[in-house]
């Protein structure tokens, strides 16, 4: 056990029937800035992701390919590991679905909601979207003109024996919680969705299996059926942490304190996921985050469209940490962003290569080249601000205001605009590969001061881009060890008690560019 501060934290989980695109990116890279920064903050993180396997249309799938559903599951599993890891997602744990433990302590759940009085047999009838695997009401059916509203293909009236979850018996109580608790539901506008769906519609009893299908987890009281897959996915965030054979680790670990989710499942992860979890005698998450989507040149993604952008493609004309930047600068987390190849080279080269690049590169050239490496004199010195009229500790505070409220975008914006672009101009207006000719004393002292943007960028910058930011910190001796610095440390200019050098490795003098220009 551990006295550190414990965070819980999940993504949804994936249906593999398709290799992750830029959309797919964009969630867990939002939740790894979020696990990243509690990780600098001192809190005890475990960050679950997984895919969600159990689905008819991953068993088509796989048939369509002549595989077996399991080795198309594992196979996609790799697939999709193979992405998060290029982009240093930094997951603790990846679940898939169709393991059989997470199938064994599935089971455990649904019987303990069915000996608690909450699932009775009976037979449903409705309007059924194969690719969301859900029954739409007659109000949307109406609504959409007989089509699905996300697919936009006709619904399908569908009747079958089933057995239904009590999510009716869960109304008043859910509407207290939406409204009782604030920072339940984020960002707020999709909070007032959900009080407003249950308060316009109520709740239907929900149908949690399905019959005679091979490819599922059996029923535990009835085998005839399987469980229907969003009620066996969602379980994922338990059975990931133990729930069923690991009771230590689970109370550990829950409640989740956030479930980074996409906007079209708020109503899955904020009404059936809280009454599950009632049914089963288990406190319902701190919070769940509802994110937006990601557009491809203003226009939504889609395999019919044609428009699907694999995160890889990127990644190969630049790196993992300038994909990462662009996403959580360019699109706000908390609504839709846009994806567009010129942009994207637009703000690489603007804020990656030309401000950050450029500033570290002018630094280490300048200082290797005219006081070899090393700024003597300065131990014990305080470097003087460089920023005209920014209260660092109120800035910082700022910064971190943004990060924890998911609203990266404005963080990026904040660091950028108010620190790194005012200290190119200082760069700027003292030009110190020019004083160094005539006053290499007050050349030196632009050049320290210079210094401690970086340091203090570096630190506010590691949630985003992990590898660049450690190259700039690494590439002096500031005193503490780059993987104990917090944001605290980014809060105040501090006198070091060696004198300044620089540690990074050159050749000839100068430093491989850390974001080389594109385009």
């Amino acid at each position: 056990m551990t006295d550190k501060p414990r965070w819980f934290q999940t993504t949804a989980i994936d249906y593999p029937n398709s290799r992750p695109h830029i959309g797919t990116a964009f969630e867990k890279l939002g939740a790894d800035v979020q696990a990243r920064y509690r990780r600098m903050e001192g809190y005890d993180v475990f960050f679950l992701m997984g895919n969600d396997e159990n689905t008819l249309k991953v068993a088509d799938r796989a048939k369509s390919l002549g595989q077996e559903p399991q080795a198309y599951c594992d196979d996609m599993a790799r697939q999709f590991r193979e992405v998060w890891d290029a982009l240093d997602i930094s997951y603790d744990t990846f679940v898939q679905t169709s393991h059989e433990r997470h199938k064994q302590c599935c089971r455990k759940f649904v019987q303990k909601v069915y000996d608690n009085g909450y699932i009775y047999k009976g037979s449903y009838e409705g309007w059924y979207c194969p690719g969301c695997e859900e029954f739409k009401s007659d109000k949307v059916h109406a609504e959409s003109g007989g089509l699905c509203p996300n697919h936009k293909r006709p619904l399908v009236r569908r009747s079958e024996p089933c057995w239904f979850f009590k999510l009716s018996a869960f109304k008043d109580r859910l509407l207290e919680h939406l409204k009782g608790n604030p920072e339940f539901v984020q960002p707020e506008s999709r909070r007032n969705e959900m009080i407003g769906f249950i308060e316009a519609e109520g709740l239907q009893d929900l149908n949690i299996s399905r019959h005679g299908e091979e490819w599922g987890i059996k029923l535990p009281f009835d085998p005839e059926f399987t469980i229907y897959v969003w009620f066996d996915a969602l379980l994922t965030y338990i059975t990931g942490i133990g729930y069923g054979d690991d009771e230590a680790t689970f109370r550990k670990h829950w409640p989740a304190d956030v479930h980074f989710i996409g906007k079209d499942i708020t109503r899955f992860h904020t009404h059936i996921w809280p009454a599950m979890l009632w049914a089963a005698g288990e406190e319902a998450p701190r919070k769940v985050f509802s994110h937006g989507f990601v557009n491809n040149n203003g226009q939504k993604m889609g395999k019919t469209l044609g428009n699907i952008v694999d995160p890889m493609e990127i990644i190969a004309k630049s790196n993992a940490d300038a994909y990462r930047y662009y996403f959580m600068r360019e699109c706000p987390f908390p609504s839709d962003g846009d994806y567009s190849g010129q942009r994207y080279e637009e703000v690489y080269n603007s804020e990656l290569a030309n401000n950050l690049g450029n500033m570290l590169s002018r630094e280490l050239t300048i200082t290797f080249k005219n006081f070899e490496g090393v700024f003597t004199g300065t131990a014990g010195v305080t470097p003087d601000p460089v920023v005209p009229g920014l209260d660092l500790k109120l800035f910082v505070g700022e910064v971190r205001e943004h990060v924890e409220a998911c609203r990266y975008n404005l963080a990026l914006q904040k660091i950028v605009q108010d620190f790194l672009t005012p200290t190119n101009q200082y760069l700027e207006a003292n030009a110190p590969w020019k004083l160094v000719k005539t006053d290499k004393d007050a050349a030196k002292k632009v050049l320290f001061n210079a210094v401690q943007s970086l340091r203090i960028a570096s630190i506010l910058l590691k949630p985003f881009i992990p590898k660049s930011a450690e190259a700039i910190y690494t590439s002096f001796n500031f005193p503490t060890p780059w993987a104990e610095v917090k944001y605290a440390d980014a809060a105040e200019l501090k006198a070091q008690a060696d004198d300044l050098r620089i540690t990074a490795e050159l050749i000839d003098g100068k430093l491989k560019p850390l974001f080389p220009r594109i385009g």
